[in-house]
């Protein structure tokens, strides 16, 4: 049985704003993907016989059936190529669920990658993203990997050029936040007021890290701090330990700090409470990002 083990790396989003409700009921939203070098590994293998799709998780809260996106990656890969044999996934959890870095959906992706490298059956690359929007939103970003310009639903995607690789701090809570639970939040904060869903929009986004690490702004973060004020709280103190920029990730619950050096970055963990998961991890470009993808 081949087997194939890479790594599903995480992203933070370098800004993140909602512009308002689609006809089809979901967000329309702009936001700047950045990969990071947190990851979760994977062993994906096929069988030589017809077969199901088994999935395996170190961690027991992760779902092992239908409702899991590898799992939803296999099948709809299976039904695109026409492939009857068993797929095993073995993933070892290293991203926090719930903490809107992109683990499952990185995870699926991966999984899209690893198929098609284990069976030498390439879907052109127009079916492949048409596969992961089906699979979900951020799944897209993760075929492209580095900087990107995420659009729409968040799965439109266009490279951007990489910014000077940097140290960054993960911070997870501990709590998870449900991505629906978020927007539905979000909606109703939402005034009547229609926000334009066209590139031409691009003007109307304050302090968006387009040339260098700045500022950045996210909606979900009035939500989220709202929830947990001790999030709010910590980050003026990774600012003031040094950090360029700090933002939540996604819809969260984990936030990051961007930061120029090892020292500050030693300074800035050291605020964080110490029942909470901290990573000390660096930002990847798209080179960096495909070439570790598949490093032993």
């Amino acid at each position: 049985m081949p087997a194939l083990r890479l790594r599903a790396f995480a992203k933070i989003n370098l800004g993140l704003r909602i512009l308002g409700r689609r006809p089809d009921r979901y967000h329309e939203i702009r936001t700047i993907y950045q990969s990071v070098s947190l990851a979760d590994a994977l062993e994906v293998s096929i069988g030589s016989r017809p077969g199901g799709i088994v999935v395996e998780a170190d961690d027991p809260t992760i779902p092992s059936g239908p409702e899991n996106l590898v799992y939803k990656a296999c099948k709809l890969w299976r039904r695109a190529r026409g492939l009857s044999r068993q797929i095993r996934i073995k993933i070892e959890k290293s991203i926090p669920a719930g903490s809107g870095l992109g683990g499952a959906s990185s995870d699926a992706a991966a999984t899209l990658l690893a198929l098609e490298r284990l069976t030498n059956n390439r879907l052109p690359l127009g079916n492949r993203l048409a596969l992961a929007c089906e699979l979900g939103s951020d799944v897209p970003f993760f075929l492209v990997g580095g900087r990107a310009l995420g659009c729409a639903r968040g799965g439109e995607i266009y490279p951007l050029h990489d910014l000077p690789a940097r140290h960054c701090l993960i911070v997870f809570p501990g709590f998870a936040q449900s991505t629906a639970e978020a927007y539905a939040a979000a909606s109703s904060q939402l005034t009547g007021t229609s926000r334009s869903g066209s590139m031409s929009s691009f003007g109307m986004w304050p302090q968006f890290p387009w040339e260098g690490w700045e500022p950045a702004e996210n909606d979900f973060e009035s939500i989220v701090f709202a929830k947990w004020p001790e999030l709010q709280r910590l980050k003026p103190q990774l600012l003031r330990a040094g950090a360029e920029m700090v933002s939540l990730s996604g819809s969260g619950s984990a936030v990051y700090a961007i930061l120029d050096s090892a020292r500050k970055l030693t300074s800035a963990r050291a605020r964080v409470p110490p029942s909470w998961r901290s990573f000390a991890v660096e930002t990847l470009s798209r080179a960096q990002y495909w070439r570790r993808m598949f490093a032993r």
